[in-house]
């Protein structure tokens, strides 16, 4: 039995042991290259679990049955369980934000659930069997993922204003919405018999037809579900056809005004990655990780942000030439000086594909030419490039090269940004509040990042004139 102890001589060595392994640990998770890429262990990604985040989403204030009308078991809630999963996340933001803006006007809580990933798009390989998802409160904040409806806490206590309930994680919804509870509404049921049909239906028409259904419903719970892709391949309220046609544009006006827009903001951990970039000097160029000069100006009032999307869009962007297409959701504002100007070649231009392709998938020399015209024609000075994009071989070390010997002061990537295992979950979060910041933003127009890119500039208050398009 003896035998069995652990002898006290032997105690003091292992603590040191310990203490000698959590330091290696440590001394790993805050290396730069750690921090850019990510943590490892046998060479597997290690994804965050953002345990910490679920836990404060659970516990919200509106998750309480005692809560008055139109909160609590007498509220009203709304559970889109149509939206758009396992494609990037810019295609599935703007419909979800779309969807908070639906449930707003029709005076019910939005039911807000996590983002799964597409597997090849998961930063943390290899993706789980049984599926990758984000909290959606890792990605952004605001109403749409339970914040207040108004900037004044105070006016939340206000009993003269009529209160909107705000939105409610998923789980809340199962308590406080029983499948027993629920009404069910099928988008197969409703699409095809809006005049114009699920191809040619106007915008506006499309959105006050849902008000309607979701005001007049008596019941607390509404569900808006679909059948199968077999009746429709596209079963979202707003669809893919509508965000690539130019009928999304009648909800602009209204949209932008609301407070799911006016209110929507970056996520503590994208806030916290932009700032620690900062600190770090890494839009000044400093990418080993040294401060930057004392008196150094803000980089982003001197910066262009170039969203250059390569990888999958090699491929895409040959699609999209040969099929004619325009460019997709806010992109295609008409006071947009790119598309006020006609640059994009009409349907008559007998060079038309090849020039689409050219703007959709630019070579190095157009990439900076372009970048060359966009800073001539803006009236401040310009001397810094952040390139988000999603190329990482030779075409970028070779464009990062020619943008510099074409007089740019710093060029800096996404792959340059020094970012922890949260913010590397949410990177492309991260890449869009830097183009959000950025004196100027040159967009790709067929892309829905560029098109959500486009959506927070301008609620943000940034002028259309610093919105163009590759």
């Amino acid at each position: 039995m003896r035998s069995l102890l652990i002898h006290p001589s032997c105690k003091p060595r292992r603590a040191v042991l310990i203490l000698v392994i959590l330091g290696i640990v440590l001394l790993l998770f805050t290396h730069p290259t750690t921090r850019a890429r990510g943590y490892t262990f046998l060479g597997l990604s290690i994804a965050p679990s953002y345990y910490w985040l679920r836990f404060q989403a659970e516990r919200l204030p509106q998750h309480n049955l005692a809560l008055p009308f139109p909160e609590g078991k007498t509220g009203r809630y709304v559970k889109f369980s149509v939206q758009v999963n396992f494609l990037g996340w810019n295609n599935c933001l703007g419909e979800r934000l779309m969807n908070a803006h639906l449930a707003h006007v029709s005076n019910r809580a939005y039911v807000f659930s996590d983002y799964w990933w597409a597997p090849e798009h998961f930063p943390f390989s290899p993706a789980p069997k049984s599926g990758a998802r984000t909290p959606m409160g890792a990605l952004l904040a605001g109403p749409v993922v339970g914040g207040p409806w108004h900037r004044d806490t105070t006016f939340l206590n206000d009993s003269s204003h009529p209160k909107s309930p705000r939105a409610i994680s998923e789980r809340w919804w199962n308590i406080i919405c029983p499948l027993s509870s629920r009404r069910l509404i099928n988008t197969e049921d409703i699409k095809p018999h809006i005049p114009g049909g699920v191809d040619h239906a106007a915008g506006q028409l499309i959105f006050d037809t849902w008000r309607k259904l979701l005001l007049e419903a008596e019941e607390s719970c509404v569900e808006i579900v679909y059948t199968s892709f077999d009746a429709d391949t596209f079963p979202q309220i707003f669809d893919l056809r509508l965000w690539g046609g130019q009928r999304v544009l009648e909800l602009w006006e209204a949209f932008s005004a609301s407070p799911v827009s006016t209110l929507l903001r970056p996520s503590n951990i994208v806030s916290a990655a932009v700032e620690s970039n900062l600190r770090k000097g890494v839009f000044h160029g400093r990418t080993g990780g040294g401060r930057p000069p004392i008196g150094m100006p803000m980089p982003f009032r001197h910066m262009l942000a170039i969203h250059l999307r390569r990888g999958d869009y090699i491929n895409h962007c040959r699609f999209l030439a040969s099929v004619g297409s325009g460019y997709y959701g806010w992109s295609q504002l008409k006071f947009l000086p790119d598309v006020a100007a006609h640059r994009f070649p009409g349907s008559d231009d007998p060079q038309r594909e090849a020039k689409a392709f050219a703007m959709c998938l630019p070579d190095i020399k157009q990439v900076v030419a372009r970048a060359h015209q966009v800073r001539q024609d803006w009236d401040k000075a310009l001397d810094t490039v952040y390139l988000l994009t999603n190329e990482s071989g030779e075409f970028l070390d070779i464009l990062v090269t020619a943008l510099l010997r074409g007089g740019w002061r710093t060029v800096v990537t996404t792959h340059d940004l020094q970012l922890d295992n949260e913010q590397l979950g949410v990177g492309m979060a991260v890449d869009m509040e830097i183009a959000k910041r950025a004196e100027v933003f040159l967009g790709n127009g067929w892309s829905s990042f560029t098109s959500n890119v486009i959506h927070q500039r301008l609620v943000a208050g940034k002028d259309p004139k610093s919105i163009r398009m590759l």
